[in-house]
C-alpha cells in the first residue's frame, strides 16, 4: 500500500527530533498542510490497549487531528466502520458506521441468507478470552432466537477481565498449532466447534469424529466450502457466465485443497506471497475472489461490477430467484473489508445449513496431505531469496536444485523454505503422502537450509 513507505520512515525515526523532521517533510512532500483528516480507532482487550490509546491521542492532539475513539471493538468491526465512513453518500455506501450498525447489517443478512433453513444443532465457539467474546454475545442478541429456528451459539472462553487468560489454552492458534480442542470445549463427537483468535479476525473450525479423533477444518477448508457454494449459487442464479469466481492461496495451503479446487471445483487459483495484503490484492482480480490463509484469516471480495450484476439481474425462474436472493444476502453478510471471524462463522453456518451437512460431510470433501512445518535458525535470513510466490529459492545458488532432488523422492512430495519476517530464522514446510514421509522430507530440507545458512 502507498502509505506503508511513509509509516516505515516515521516508525524508524531514531529520535523525537528526527520524528518531527520526517513528519514535517512528509506534510510538505504530500501537500497535506490544508488536509483535515478524521482518524477512527478502537482497541481490543489486551492490557497494553489503554497505554497505546494514550500515546495515540497525544499525537493526534499535538497535530490538531480530529478523531473518534470507538473504545472496545474487534479489528474487523473497526474496518467495517472505517469503510462505512469512507463510502457515505456514494453508490457503494457500506452501512451505518456504528457498532450497532454492524450487528444489524450482519444479523439481517444472515436471516435472509438462511431462507428459512434451520441449523443442525448448536455450534460451540471458543473466543480465546479476547474481545470476540463480548462482541459475539452482542451479535447473538440481534440474531433469530432458538425458538424462532435460529442458530444456537454456545460461547466458551470469553473472560476479558483477566488479561493473562488471553489465548491461554484456547484460541485459533492453540487449536491449529496443537491440533487439539481447547480443554474447556467439552464438545461431544461430531458437534461443530470453532475458535477465534484474540482480536476476532481469524477463525478455525474442528470436531471430534466418532472415534474421538480431532479433526481440523482450517482456512483451506473454509475457502473451498465458500468457493464451492458461491460458484454453485452463481450458476443456479443464472449468473454463471457473468461472474468469474476464483480462489487465492499461499504456498502454505495444503496441496490436497489446491487439487480439489482445480480438479473438482474447476475454479482458477492464484498463489501469492504470504500475508493478507498480498491475498486481498490478488482477490480483487476476480469478480468474486475467495481468500483464506490456512490459519483461518480470510474473506470473500465482490468487485463493483459483480455487485452491480448481482443487484440488477432479473431472475428467469423461481429457482433462480431464490439463489439470487441468497447471493445478494451473502454480499451483505460477508465483511469484505478484512477477515472477520464473526462474519465467517455465520457464513459457514449458512452454507452447512443449505447443504444439509455436518462437520463430517465437510471434512470428507477431500483428504489433507500430511504436512510438517519446521523452524530453522540461520545466521542471516537475508541470504535466502524466494521467488514464485515464495515456493522456490533463487539464492543461495543451487539450493533449490537440492530441494527439488529431495522432493522427487517422495510420493506427493512438496517442500519450500521462506524467511521469517521478524527474526533470523527460516520456515520449512513439507508435505507428502504419509506422515512419516512428510516428517522425513521436512527434516532433510531443514538440514539443507541449516547448512546453507550457517
Amino acid at each position: 500500500a502507498s502509505w506503508e513507505a511513509h509509516a516505515t520512515k516515521l516508525a524508524n525515526a531514531p529520535s523525537d527530533e528526527d520524528l518531527v523532521a520526517v513528519y514535517e517533510k512528509l506534510v510538505k512532500e504530500q501537500n497535506l498542510k490544508d488536509v483535515k483528516p478524521h482518524v477512527v480507532f478502537a482497541r481490543d482487550t489486551r492490557a497494553s490497549g489503554p497505554r497505546l490509546v494514550t500515546a495515540l491521542t497525544a499525537a493526534l492532539d499535538t497535530t490538531d487531528t480530529k478523531y473518534t475513539d470507538y473504545k472496545l471493538l474487534t479489528t474487523p468491526q473497526l474496518h467495517y466502520i472505517t469503510r462505512c465512513l469512507n463510502t457515505q453518500g456514494t453508490p457503494f455506501d457500506y452501512g451505518v458506521p456504528t457498532e450497532e450498525g454492524y450487528y444489524e447489517k450482519t444479523a439481517a443478512a444472515f436471516k435472509k441468507a438462511m431462507q428459512g433453513r434451520k441449523p443442525s444443532g448448536a455450534v460451540t465457539v471458543d473466543c480465546a478470552n479476547g474481545v470476540g467474546g463480548p462482541k459475539l454475545r452482542e451479535l447473538v442478541k440481534f440474531l433469530p432466537s432458538i425458538s424462532e429456528g435460529g442458530l444456537e451459539i454456545r460461547i466458551v472462553n470469553d473472560d476479558v477481565v483477566s488479561p493473562e487468560r488471553l489465548n491461554s489454552q484456547c484460541g485459533a492458534d492453540f487449536v491449529k498449532t496443537g491440533q487439539r480442542a481447547p480443554p474447556s470445549s467439552q464438545a461431544k463427537p461430531l458437534a461443530r466447534c470453532a475458535s477465534l483468535d484474540g482480536d476476532a479476525d481469524r477463525i478455525v473450525f474442528y470436531f471430534m469424529d466418532a472415534d474421538n479423533n480431532f479433526r481440523l477444518l482450517d482456512g483451506d477448508r473454509i475457502a473451498t466450502l465458500a468457493a464451492s457454494f458461491i460458484g454453485d449459487l452463481s450458476r443456479s442464479a443464472g449468473l454463471g457466465e457473468k461472474l468469474k469466481v476464483g480462489v487465492v492461496q499461499t504456498a502454505y495451503a495444503n496441496g490436497a485443497s489446491t487439487d480439489y479446487i482445480a480438479s473438482y471445483l474447476k475454479l482458477p487459483i492464484i498463489c501469492t506471497n504470504t500475508g493478507v495484503k498480498h491475498l486481498h490484492h490478488a482477490a480483487t482480480k476476480f469478480d468474486v475472489g475467495v481468500y483464506f490463509e490456512a490459519n483461518g484469516h480470510g474473506t470473500v471480495i465482490f468487485s463493483d461490477l459483480a455487485l452491480k450484476r448481482i443487484g440488477k439481474y432479473e431472475p428467469k425462474s423461481p429457482a433462480q430467484s431464490e439463489s439470487l436472493e441468497i447471493l445478494r444476502a451473502l454480499t451483505q453478510l460477508i465483511n469484505q473489508t478484512v477477515g472477520d471471524a464473526l462474519s465467517d462463522l455465520l457464513l459457514v453456518e449458512v452454507i452447512l445449513a443449505h447443504k444439509g451437512w455436518g462437520p463430517k460431510e465437510w471434512d470428507n470433501t477431500y483428504t489433507d496431505l500430511p504436512n510438517r512445518l519446521v523452524r530453522v535458525e540461520v545466521a542471516d535470513r537475508n541470504i535466502f531469496k524466494a521467488v514464485d510466490a515464495e515456493r522456490k529459492l533463487e539464492s543461495p545458488p543451487g539450493i533449490q536444485h537440492q530441494i527439488d532432488g529431495l522432493v522427487g523422492k517422495y510420493k506427493n512430495g512438496r517442500s519450500f523454505a521462506r524467511a521469517s519476517g521478524t527474526e533470523d530464522a527460516m520456515r520449512v514446510y513439507a508435505e507428502a503422502a504419509t506422515r512419516g514421509e512428510a516428517d522425513d522430507l521436512a527434516s532433510k530440507v531443514a538440514g539443507l537450509i541449516k547448512q546453507a545458512g550457517s
